[in-house]
């Protein structure tokens, strides 16, 4: 438990994204989802995380259903967020607080916050004045705390909060894989923010689920320590034992993950000595698997004349060969590459070749990509 807001924050938050699906593979299950929220709250926990734009807007109505309408509102916190992405214009964004609000019928969020901040978006926040308007939401009473989720750089996320010195806190990514991930830069991060004196919630502890089955000899690790712990847990009391930790969001998808995540969560206790150095040692084991040597310096992209995120391509390829886990790799790959180029767009200008620091031969790395992940 932690104290934020002057509340008792448990260290679990269930994360509303990856929600349980009916057999369409599409539909929340709802049924389902009311039993894992049922769990939840029983177990100790109160708080939920979703966003205006999770499954088109059904996350925050299967919200509604599952919890709103069956508990008593101070009995949890929910979390919304507002994706400026989503909006064409800046009244659309204003509006999407309304419309959050309406779909959970949750009269107030508890923390609001800006979504997805990195480099290719702040200016869309900053265009459409949304950080004075969650001020104003503040003072209406809409939202009772504020703050942004952030996938961006130390240095952006220093910046921002320099400039904006009165967020309630920070969502961030973080888990044990991406620690020391040059792409992801995940402590840095975590220790920007703990500079400004700001409460941090976690997403992808597990990695998109991808640490819940991690590769086989760092499992055999984890097992050899405590038989009994599922790697799931690991990767979730990592990240729960920093200082600073307001809660850890878990996406979990059914009643088996709630159960595993509200038991080893309930009694929450931070890593020992030994379990630090067991996990430092399965960090050391990530990195010693064969893999694709890009640290996300970027300075390939600069000059693509096709707008190809290469870090991003390769960051999914390494889901592939770390993890062996083929439809992660495949869902990352399709999302990198609708926001740009893709290997086919290739004119093999070589200048990604001339300009990479690591030397990787570049040109030929993204074909690889592509024929194992489109």
């Amino acid at each position: 438990m932690s104290e934020y807001f002057g509340k008792d924050v448990p260290k679990l938050g269930f994360g509303l994204m990856r929600l349980p699906r009916l057999e369409d593979g599409h539909t929340i299950d709802v049924e389902t989802m009311k039993k894992m929220v049922d769990l939840f709250l029983a177990s100790g926990f109160k708080y939920f995380d979703t966003a205006y734009v999770y499954d088109n807007g059904d996350s925050e109505r299967a919200a509604k259903a599952a919890l709103v309408d069956r508990y008593p509102r101070e009995s949890f916190y929910l979390v919304s967020k507002l994706n400026a992405r989503a909006a064409k214009n800046e009244e659309e964004a204003k509006k999407e607080l309304d419309v959050s609000l309406e779909r959970t019928g949750a009269g107030y969020f508890d923390i609001y916050l800006l979504h997805a901040i990195d480099g290719s978006n702040i200016g869309k926040y900053d265009e459409y004045h949304l950080w004075d308007y969650l001020k104003e939401m503040k003072a209406a009473g809409k939202i009772h705390h504020y703050g942004f989720s952030f996938h961006g750089t130390p240095e952006l996320l220093d910046e921002l909060l320099t400039k904006h010195p009165d967020v309630d806190l920070v969502q961030l990514q973080l888990n044990y894989a991406d620690w020391e991930n040059p792409s992801v830069q995940s402590r840095r991060c975590y220790e920007t923010v703990r500079k400004h004196g700001k409460g941090i919630t976690v997403m992808e502890p597990v990695k998109g689920g991808t640490l819940a089955k991690p590769p086989k000899k760092v499992e055999a690790l984890f097992r050899s320590v405590d038989p009994d712990a599922s790697p799931a847990s690991w990767a979730i009391r990592y990240i729960a034992s920093k200082d600073g930790i307001v809660t850890v969001l878990s996406g979990m998808s059914n009643l088996e993950q709630m159960q595993d995540n509200t038991t080893f969560m309930k009694a929450f206790r931070p890593l020992s000595r030994k379990e630090e150095e067991t996990m430092a040692e399965a960090q050391r084991t990530l990195d010693s698997i064969d893999h694709i040597a890009c640290t996300g310096c970027h300075y390939c992209t600069g000059g693509c004349p096709k707008k190809i995120d290469i870090p991003g391509i390769f960051a999914a390829m390494n889901i592939e060969l770390v993890y062996e886990n083929h439809d992660h790799a495949v869902d990352e790959y399709k999302w990198t590459t609708s926001h740009g180029g893709k290997p086919a767009d290739c004119v093999h200008c070589l200048q990604c070749e001339r300009a990479c620091p690591q030397h990787l031969p570049i040109t030929s790395l993204l074909q690889k990509c592509a024929a194992a992940l489109e």
